[in-house]
């Protein structure tokens, strides 16, 4: 064995660098070097040093019990460093290096040396005192190394609100005995020569032992000896002490008062140990307890909102078009329904449900849990996946259905016309093929033969007129099939026939023309006039058949600019209704003078106009009808301008009110953006402001209301278009629920912030610098960081991401701080900060928001329970045994939190498992995740 020690060297008093056993911050050092240092000229005083030894001795005996022994002389049973290695193996659980058993000094040398080594490596240095001392028997030495292990084993934990070892022990006995009469501890000497300081802790803690009231201060010997005999046969601390020393002595050693007095806490901390560990599990329980329960209620609307969207969407995505105007209307009126009613109650569970996850997660993360992972399809990313499938196929179908009116309404017109147009074309050529294949030229005079060439010639200008009717009617049957028109069979079977029937008429025309003409050269004059009436007669004819079917023909128009145009076209019309007047006169005129000519050179005519079918009578009847239509043609244009300014009233209401609360909702927004930046005042005040803002958009509501109300008078209208406006109904609902998102959001966000405030203890000014600093680097004011604005923050408030602590910069503000760091050049460890970025944007988003930004920053400046913690409460609970038992769970928890962890434990498996063995350790990782134990 090497000796590390020479016979001259000596141990420093003071805490070691680098030194992993330290403590509480080189407590004892401190100690040492600014309370009374053990004086070995005080030690030559023999009442301090009997006090001394018989302390020290009963100490170091109350530990080496456990291993078996005892000593009797101090001085002398350490000698040999076996007993002085067994003790500190004792007190410090550890184990030391193998002893040397021989008996030759250098042995016992290096023995004391092996324990001396293991002290200083606790951090302590031994002041004078060398190995070679200890085994000579130096009583000063022996009793000043006894003491530096008192302190460093016994007494330098105990700390109360942070203060010394010594400093900790004298609070702690203060607060003890405060109620008590006739105590007033103020050191460890004087205030404890009475002995009632001791009644009184021990009366504190266990006051079934003590009959504190009988006591009197008179009598210290008796108080002594009693509070001495109840500690050694009741709480298993062993008689340091005499009564006759303490009282015997005018100023006790306080060292062995302090020694005495440390073993009373250590024996009474137990006790706060476990009801703090109880504490500890009740509090773990119960949010374990609240967070499977709002875990439990968002699978139950996750589910229920996600069944509705898959409900919903296919009958959104149903595009099949009803062949009626009114079926159409129907599932307009059904979709209508859809927005008003059935999904406004839908967006609100979507935005509560985002709302308790994310209360959900906030509080497992302030109470140290794994994050809330939904069943498989019911993660919000689904929700919003299936919400947007719901907001496209919506999107599209209220303009199919819209379109399918208008193509609907497009095809009954077209049908309609058609139907006219047919109906006045098979009026036209009813008996044209009969007169056409007729033979009546083979028995015809030669004026007859004339009159019918003429007559013939008339009825091609005729044919040929009506040529536009029956390319009209094919041209509207086509565009019938190619919108997809229902009844397209008939329409076509229609249509095909007009155009057989068309075919043969031209071919007859052409045929009796030849056999006309053949025979011409057989005839003589024709009666000119005749054939001037004709061909007057047959185009004005045409012009009124025209006239009539334009003055019965169907109109749709959207908009006043369309009908004032037909208005004007009409006026138009009217204006030429004095010349065709004229024309018609003239053309009777000619009539009249056939008649003349016929009757003044008594000519014997056949009967009617041989040139013609169309006789005054004709012409007359047809000039009344359209002389009857105008008025009904004014009568209609009319009704329908008044029907077009009645919409175009609607346009215009519906625009003043949708320009009002299009930009009021933008505004809102704008300002909702402001106010959760700025954010100014206290949460509390925030959370108040914002939910009387809320109130204040809730209260706009009847406006919204108002322009729902005109646009569905604008819909039953059929108005599909304004241009008063740019917005539409679509937009002011999106924007509507937008802001009612965002605020809800917003105040979400600030209820969360509170949680995190009160949950790790955060004050206001911390969370007002938090929230000044990251406004301060987020400058396009979007709500997040990027990681170097992120790492500027931090920077900012002192945090130094290399030693991960807060760096502390004496009396300095957050600008001066700021200032040292630039000039100094400081910088964060790429590393640390990597890390850092794991934990607040876990998505690799490379944005980190300011929950985010809370969260990380309460983590590292409060504590939490962590799963060791449970783990060890557990421990105390169970006695110090790797298992409990279900009798131990339910004798320390409240009856609901013990059945709940027996019903969760699984049993225990280990080698020194008993029936009825629980595996706590299981469990308590089971709630935290992997444990680090």
């Amino acid at each position: 064995m090497v000796d590390y020690h020479a016979a001259n060297q000596s141990y420093q008093y003071g805490p070691s660098s680098g030194s992993n056993g330290a403590g509480g911050g080189g407590s004892v050092g401190d100690y040492m070097a600014q309370e009374d240092d053990w004086d070995r000229d005080l030690l030559l005083d023999p009442a301090w040093e009997k006090q001394q030894r018989k302390t020290f001795t009963a100490w170091c005996n109350s530990h080496l019990r456990k291993a078996g022994t005892q000593i009797e002389n101090i001085d002398e049973d350490f000698r040999d460093g076996l007993k002085l290695m067994l003790l500190l193996e004792v007190i410090s659980g550890e184990r030391l290096p193998k002893p040397e058993r021989g008996k030759m000094r250098v042995h016992k040398i290096n023995n004391v040396n092996k324990a001396l080594d293991f002290i200083a490596s606790k951090g302590v240095k031994l002041v004078s005192i060398g190995a070679e001392e200890i085994v000579d028997g130096n009583a000063k030495m022996t009793l000043g190394m006894i003491w530096t292990i008192i302190l460093r084993f016994a007494i330098q934990d105990i700390s109360v609100e942070e203060t010394s070892a010594k400093e900790g022990l004298l609070l702690w006995c203060q607060r003890k005995t405060a109620p008590y009469k006739n105590v007033n501890v103020q050191n460890f000497h004087i205030s404890w020569k009475d002995g009632l300081a001791f009644n009184a802790l021990i009366h504190r803690h266990r006051p079934e032992l003590i009959e504190y009231d009988k006591l009197r201060k008179d009598d210290p010997v008796t108080n002594l000896n009693n509070a001495f005999e109840v500690a050694e046969k009741y709480l298993d601390i062993p008689k340091m002490l005499d009564a006759e020393d303490i009282v015997n002595t005018a100023r006790p050693d306080e060292k062995a008062i302090m020694t005495y007095v440390s073993s009373f806490y250590h024996a009474f901390s137990g006790a706060q140990k476990a009801e703090t560990a109880a504490n500890r599990i009740c509090k773990v329980l119960a949010v374990n307890q609240e967070n499977e329960h709002l875990m439990e209620d968002y699978e139950r609307l996750a589910s229920d909102l996600l069944e509705w969207i898959r409900r919903t969407i296919p009958w959104l995505e149903d595009r099949v078009p009803q062949k009626t105007i009114q079926e159409m209307q129907q599932k307009l009126e059904d979709f209508r329904d859809y927005r008003r009613v059935h999904k406004p109650p839908k967006v609100q569970e979507k935005c509560q449900l985002e709302i308790n996850f994310n209360t959900l997660q906030t509080k497992l993360r302030l109470s140290n849990r794994p994050a809330f992972m939904p069943s498989e399809g019911r993660m919000v990313s689904d929700i919003n996946n299936g919400w947007q499938h719901l907001e496209q196929a919506e999107k599209g179908y209220e303009e199919w259905l819209l379109n399918e009116i208008r193509r609907l309404e497009r095809l009954d017109h077209l049908a309609e016309k058609f139907r006219q147009k047919a109906s006045i074309h098979e009026a036209w050529t009813d008996g044209k093929e009969v007169m056409l294949k007729h033979r009546d030229y083979e028995t015809a005079t030669l004026s007859d033969i004339k009159a019918l060439i003429r007559k013939h010639e008339a009825f091609e200008s005729d044919l040929a007129a009506h040529q536009d009717r029956v390319e009209q009617i094919a041209a509207i049957a086509q565009e019938l099939n190619e919108l997809d028109y229902y009844d397209s069979h008939n329409v076509n079977t229609r249509c095909q026939k007009i155009c057989d029937q068309w075919d043969a008429l031209g071919s007859l025309t052409h045929s009796r023309r030849e056999a006309l003409e053949k025979t011409e050269k057989q005839l003589e004059t024709i009666d000119q006039l005749h054939l001037e009436y004709a061909k007057r007669a047959a185009p004005f004819n045409n012009w009124m058949e025209s006239a009539m079917e334009d003055l019965q023909d169907m109109f749709i128009v959207h908009t006043i600019e369309e009908i004032e145009g037909l208005i004007s076209a009409h006026d138009q019309f009217k204006s030429t209704l004095p010349d065709a007047d004229r024309e018609r006169e003239a053309i009777l005129a000619i009539h009249k003078e056939a008649q003349r000519i016929a009757e003044s050179n008594h000519i014997k005519l056949s009967g009617s106009n041989p040139y013609t079918s169309v006789t005054p009578q004709i012409i007359n009847s047809k000039w009344e009808k359209v002389q009857q239509l105008v008025p009904k043609r004014d009568h209609a244009l009319l009704e329908e301008q008044r029907k077009q300014q009645s919409n175009e009233h609607l346009r215009r209401q519906f625009a003043s009110q949708a320009n009002i609360v299009g930009p009021w909702i933008q505004t809102k927004m704008e300002e909702i953006g402001r106010i959760s930046i700025e954010m100014n005042g206290t949460l509390e005040d925030q959370l108040s402001h914002l939910k009387q803002y809320e109130r204040s958009i809730v209260d706009y509501k009847p406006n919204l209301d108002l322009l729902e109300q005109q646009h569905q008078l604008i819909q039953e209208a059929l108005i599909f278009d304004n241009k008063h406006t740019n917005y539409t109904m679509e937009h002011i609902r999106v924007g509507w629920e937008q802001l009612l998102t965002t605020i809800a959001r917003t105040i979400n966000e600030v209820e969360n912030q509170i949680l995190t405030r009160d949950a790790k203890g955060i004050s206001q000014e911390q969370m007002q610098e938090f929230r000044a600093s990251f406004n301060h680097f987020d400058k396009d004011h979007g709500g997040a960081l990027g990681p170097e604005e992120f790492k500027a923050c931090l920077i900012s408030l002192g945090y130094d991401v290399e030693n991960d602590r807060q760096k502390q910069t004496g009396s300095m503000d957050s600008d001066d701080f700021r200032a040292l760091l630039i000039s100094t050049g400081y910088s964060l460890g790429d590393a640390e900060f990597n890390r850092i970025m794991s934990v607040v944007d876990p998505n690799h988003s490379g944005l980190v928001t300011f929950q985010a930004f809370i969260d990380f920053m309460s983590r590292e400046t409060t504590d939490t329970d962590t799963a060791d913690q449970v783990i060890a409460s557990f421990k105390v609970l169970a006695g110090d045994k790797n298992f409990i038992t279900a009798e131990e769970l339910r004798r320390e928890l409240p009856p609901d939190q013990a059945e709940y962890c027996i019903a969760r434990m699984a049993p225990y498996q280990g080698p020194d498992a008993v029936p009825g063995a629980l595996d706590y350790k299981s469990f308590s990782t089971a709630l935290y995740g992997e444990s680090d134990l």
